[in-house]
């Protein structure tokens, strides 16, 4: 009798035992406690605005969580310090000008630090270190943003407004045009007058392609020009011959502008003196009036009866001649 009271308190504190056993381990497991027990460094960091982190928000760096935020403090005028408590295992894979940032734990979840980057050139974090802090856009950033890209768009729609009013009351140069046919009118000629040019451009194009091609083809006057060697010659012995002529008349020109302008020279006295050329037109007109008398006096001794039978004689013999020719 009195062993069955003993026995049954024993069973009793053994499944007793059993089940704070299996409660203590669901409370480490649920509230992830076994953490406690791992090896743990300090790292800081010093944010503008933690937008609602708290201390026991996780840490996460290349997606693995590493350690949770220990405390929050105040730093300075309006800064947060915040301190992480990192697992001595990810010490190794932290370098000293990595990044930290505040994300989000899904898409509206807690509020976590994010901690990125880094490079070889630099060594692994120690105890009490600070990092870097990227500024991030928070969610008010964003509506701020979007609030004054509301404001621009407003602005712009107002300005469309404005403008396509005064083009629909033909204001403007482009309003009158669309509202003046005769200008249409004008700019429709224009626009004709530029394709036919661009026509006329192009079969030019297509007279100096065709120039061009016919340099191949042989019986062409293009092809002996270039290619036969005797033509070729006889042009470049043309070319030389009226380039000779040039040169003797440009010489010739010179010489006589030379001759001119020297005084001492008979051209040079007739160009320069006056009195010279008065002289020389004296004589000229002297000359005349000499061959005008000579002129009389050969109709005189013509009309002489003593001479008179002979210039008849002359003046048959030569119409006889010209009457056998």
């Amino acid at each position: 009798m009195n062993e069955s009271p003993n026995k049954r308190a024993v069973i009793v504190g053994i499944f007793v035992f059993i089940g704070l056993i299996f409660f203590l381990a669901g409370i480490l497991i649920v509230g992830n406690l076994r953490e406690t027990f791992n090896r743990k460094m300090e790292l800081v960091s010093l944010f503008d605005d933690i937008s609602g982190l708290q201390p026991g928000n996780n840490i996460w760096f290349s997606g693995v969580k590493i350690g949770t935020v220990s405390s929050l403090n105040f730093h300075g005028k309006s800064q947060v310090e915040v301190n992480m408590n990192v697992a001595i295992s990810a010490q190794k894979y932290i370098r000293k000008d990595a990044k930290v940032k505040i994300s989000n734990d899904g898409l509206i979840g807690n509020k976590i630090l994010v901690i990125y980057g880094g490079t070889d050139a630099f060594a692994e974090v120690q105890e009490g270190d600070t990092l870097e802090v990227e500024k991030t856009f928070t969610s008010e950033d964003m509506i701020n943003t979007a609030q004054e890209n509301n404001k621009n768009i407003l602005a712009i729609t107002n300005d469309v407004k404005a403008i396509t009013k005064k083009l629909a009351a033909g204001e403007g140069s482009i309003g009158k045009m669309l509202d003046d046919s005769l200008m249409y009118t004008n700019i429709n000629a224009t626009i004709v007058s530029l394709q036919k040019a661009s026509a006329k451009a192009q079969q030019m194009l297509n007279s100096l392609a065709d120039f061009s091609s016919n340099l191949n083809k042989k019986g062409t006057l293009a092809n002996e020009l270039t290619t036969d060697t005797v033509v070729f010659k006889s042009v470049k012995a043309s070319v030389l011959q009226l380039q000779q002529m040039a040169d003797t008349a440009t010489a010739f020109i010179a010489n006589i502008k030379q001759v001119s302008s020297n005084p001492n020279t008979a051209i040079g006295v007739m160009m320069h003196d006056e009195k010279s050329g008065a002289r020389l037109k004296e004589t000229i007109k002297n000359l005349e009036s000499s061959s005008k008398k000579l002129d009389d006096d050969l109709e005189a001794v013509q009309h002489n009866f003593l001479l008179r039978g002979f210039f008849k004689k002359r003046a048959k013999e030569a119409e006889k001649d010209s009457i056998g020719r």
